[in-house]
């Protein structure tokens, strides 16, 4: 076997190091869950009468006063889209303040939690790849509705299956979904005192797996368990803007084969150097 110089193997062995570090650092891009693409998380863009904060005028779905907002749909409970001027002018559903800034621009959901008052509500999604995992990022916050009492729970359940997918049910400990193959998550559950003021923002961050390239995200507000004891529980949700996508197979490919050649460059630059010292 021919040995290598002395020269040589520092050159080797830079290049061997930088090849490796990178291909670990590459692998671990391509294991990372890809981000369900939502463009309209604000509720900036809709097509409804309707003018998000302006009170009851605010419905999320109503052909009269709903905001409608673009891509999404359902929503007919007592759901709304808001802001934190709408929250400040004590809206239908005004909760006991104060009231924390809202954590991105734009605008957000404000719905009861009550499942005799609840509704799901929809974002279309395409271009998916059945059996991936992807994930979700938002805030969520909670409140009750001024002028009731009693401690509750709140929490966002969310799924992601077929067009038309929905969630139902009530006194039981989760909400049912319409698609069996779907598959479903729920944020961690936030516990308020009896007329307590509105909690702060929380950042969370939920995983789906697609069951089909053309899919459905579906939100609901789920509370006390599914208790229909009128304690109005309301829940706040603010997507904004997600959809960072993860770097293609070809396109780790050729960040792999920039980096070697970078990698051998400044071995070769090194080499130089030292032979002529």
């Amino acid at each position: 076997m021919t040995k290598l110089s002395s020269a040589a193997r520092p050159i080797i062995t830079a290049v061997l190091g930088c090849a490796a570090s990178l291909t670990l650092g590459v692998f671990h891009i391509a294991r990372a869950d890809p981000v369900l693409s939502v463009t309209n998380g604000e509720f900036t863009s809709y097509a409804g009468p309707g003018t998000p904060g302006a009170g009851s005028d605010d419905y999320f779905s109503n052909p009269f006063v709903g905001v409608n907002p673009t891509n999404w749909s359902g929503g007919t409970g007592l759901i709304f889209v808001t802001n934190n001027v709408g929250l400040n002018s004590n809206g239908y559903l005004a909760v006991y303040g104060p009231y924390p800034n809202q954590p991105l621009p734009g605008n957000f959901v404000e719905a009861d939690g009550n499942p005799s008052f609840e509704s799901s509500f929809s974002y279309q999604l395409s271009g998916l790849t059945k059996g991936t995992t992807y994930q979700l990022s938002f805030y969520q916050a909670f409140g009750q509705q001024q002028g009731f009492t009693g401690a509750t729970t709140n929490q966002w359940f969310v799924g992601l299956g077929t067009p038309g997918s929905y969630f139902s049910g009530a006194n039981q400990p989760a909400p049912n979904y319409s698609d069996p193959q779907g598959s479903v998550t729920f944020t961690p559950s936030v516990s308020l005192p009896s007329a307590s003021p509105m909690s702060s923002w929380q950042p969370v961050t939920v995983y789906l797996t697609a069951d089909a390239s053309n899919d459905v995200l579906t939100f609901l507000a789920w509370a006390n368990g599914g208790s229909t004891i009128n304690v109005p529980p309301i829940a706040f949700l603010d997507i904004g803007n997600n959809g960072s996508p993860v770097p293609e197979p070809s396109v780790r490919a050729s960040i792999v084969i920039l980096s070697l050649l970078g990698g051998f460059g400044f071995g070769i630059t090194w080499w130089r150097k030292r032979k002529a010292a």
